[in-house]
């Protein structure tokens, strides 16, 4: 390429950036036309914002006198995403071994297996504890089915790429000798997805510890309930309380799953 064509080509990569920038630029200012958005008294809001905090949103001793039943309530919402993250990823890796292309099962599996991710991941947690809730009612069933869906479409897409990206070789090769499915699965596929395949579920339990909290105002459950209650109480200290107990879990799981990540990758 010429010095002449490399300039158009960057003068025309310069424009798109501008139109782009632009275009971004109109759409937020449309969207705060439309909402009646005013920036400037959004920013005026932040100081009045961190001072009704620094005077209300502080822990006291009435709310430290409700840790223990703090914990005993985010205990439950880390034990309800483990159990829909774990699930979850179980269901998700036959079904992404069924829908695979590296694999091939079977040619129809793949168009439905592909229709079940796309239609769990695509609809958000918030709604499927709102179906859910009107079928289960206020208990942890809900809150769990809700996770799971979500965490089921997430995953399956996820399993699926990665699947998709193993080397094609040794699948070939143990096809080629007649292997049955399973065993070849077993020997070719695994082994070499199943790192990634893990780094993918503690990610989701991750995303699962957050959005749980946010259930669990739906579903009258876990940590989410807990707050919500002392939030519609006046009780800010405990309120607060629970959410430094909500960030402190978060950032300690966090924490212990990017070790493990590292120590599997």
């Amino acid at each position: 390429m010429t010095g002449e064509a490399i300039v158009v080509a960057f003068r025309r990569r310069q424009r798109w950036a501008v139109l782009g920038l632009a275009l971004v630029a109109a759409v937020t200012l449309g969207s705060a036309v439309v909402a009646q958005f005013d920036f400037l008294d959004g920013a005026a809001a932040f100081p009045k914002a961190f001072a009704w905090m620094a005077a209300n949103f502080v822990p006291d001793a009435r709310a430290w006198h409700n840790f223990p039943n703090i914990l005993t309530r985010l205990g439950e919402t880390v034990v309800v995403s483990i159990m829909a993250t774990t699930v979850a990823a179980l269901v998700s890796f036959l079904l992404a071994l069924l829908g695979s292309r590296t694999t091939r099962f079977h040619p129809a599996a793949s168009a439905v297996v592909r229709a079940v991710a796309s239609l769990g991941r695509n609809i958000p947690v918030v709604a499927w504890a709102m179906i859910f809730l009107l079928a289960f009612g206020q208990t942890f069933l809900t809150g769990f089915l809700a996770l799971f869906i979500e965490s089921m479409g997430f995953l399956t897409r996820s399993y699926l790429e990665t699947v998709d990206e193993a080397s094609a070789a040794p699948v070939e090769a143990l096809r080629a000798a007649g292997t049955p499915w399973a065993p070849l699965v077993a020997h070719a596929v695994v082994p070499s997805v199943l790192p990634a395949l893990a780094s993918w579920m503690l990610f989701m339990l991750e995303t699962n510890i957050r959005s749980a909290t946010l259930v669990g105002l739906l579903t009258g459950t876990g940590i989410g309930f807990l707050f919500d209650l002392y939030y519609k109480s006046l009780n800010y200290p405990s309120a607060a309380l629970t959410t430094l107990a909500i960030v402190v879990a978060v950032l300690l799981l966090e924490g212990l799953s990017n070790v493990l990540r590292r120590s599997i990758l």
